[in-house]
């Protein structure tokens, strides 16, 4: 079966020490022990994601330069699509407090670098995905006709981050009012499951995956939904590098799926997202 992954980040070194010496994450990985994840050279990543009948991996970027002073990784997720154009597509972060600037930025990515889309963190940001000043960043990628992919589930210890920042309710004001934008909630809404699979089945426009929580409470009912009710807005995704590709890839082997979801959950979905359809 073909696969993409719609959330990669290659666990090449500099990825690894950036993430555990950030200051967003670096208690966080302490944590669940990411500081002994190992790291890899590109082409050796790039060969594993073969091996596992990866065709294209999604990488998105991650700007909180703001709240967190902390630099953008975007020109790593730069590297990677130009290293490996036919593997990887990259989805720039954007930082909205940042206001017109970022604006601009969203325009220059897609029109300079072919970025397929922008990545934001409302529990980063410190404001929820309805805040005002989200809504010019929504309004440039209607106009540019790209998704959006909110990160939704704050991992512990993170300095400032709470949780209401990643309640679905909040991704749900966003699709009423931005009817034609593609948003994607990434770690299914995590612990707000039932919100999260209502959001996506109540709004044409909204996707998610469950990456990090294939083995967590509750994954019953993401599985039960995925199976019956939204098996058309859930896209398989790994959070590589803090869950190895191959832990989740072999979760996603004991979900109670059709052959038929499965396909679309594992390919379909993200070539729908992703217009390669």
């Amino acid at each position: 079966m073909k696969i993409i992954d719609f959330r990669f980040r290659p666990n090449t070194p500099e990825i690894i020490n950036g993430i555990k010496n950030s200051s967003m994450f670096k208690a966080a990985c302490k944590v669940i022990g990411f500081d002994k994840r190992q790291a890899q050279p590109l082409p050796e990543i790039v060969e594993s994601l073969n091996k596992l009948g990866v065709e294209l991996g999604v990488i998105t970027g991650r700007d909180c330069e703001t709240t967190y002073g902390f630099p953008a990784n975007n020109n790593s997720v730069l590297e990677f699509c130009r290293a490996y154009p036919q593997k990887f597509v990259g989805f720039w972060g954007i930082d909205p407090h940042k206001k017109m600037a970022a604006v601009r930025e969203i325009e220059q990515v897609v029109a300079e670098y072919g970025m397929k889309g922008i990545a934001i963190d409302p529990y980063l940001a410190h404001i929820p995905a309805c805040d005002a000043r989200f809504y010019p960043l929504y309004t440039k990628c209607c106009e540019l006709d790209i998704p959006v992919f909110i990160t939704m589930a704050p991992p512990p210890q993170v300095p400032g981050a709470i949780m209401d920042y990643a309640d679905p309710r909040h991704v749900d004001a966003v699709a009423r009012d931005f009817p034609e934008l593609t948003l994607i909630m990434s770690h299914g809404g995590y612990p707000y499951v039932n919100e999260a699979i209502y959001a996506c089945l109540r709004n044409a426009n909204v996707y998610m995956d469950i990456s990090e929580y294939e083995r967590a409470p509750m994954v019953d009912v993401y599985v039960q939904a995925m199976a019956t009710t939204i098996s058309d807005k859930v896209l398989f995704a790994s959070a590589h590098p803090f869950i190895e590709l191959a832990d989740a890839l072999e979760a996603y082997k004991g979900f109670a799926l059709s052959d038929e979801v499965r396909n679309k959950i594992m390919y379909e979905n993200a070539r729908r997202v992703l217009r390669l359809a």
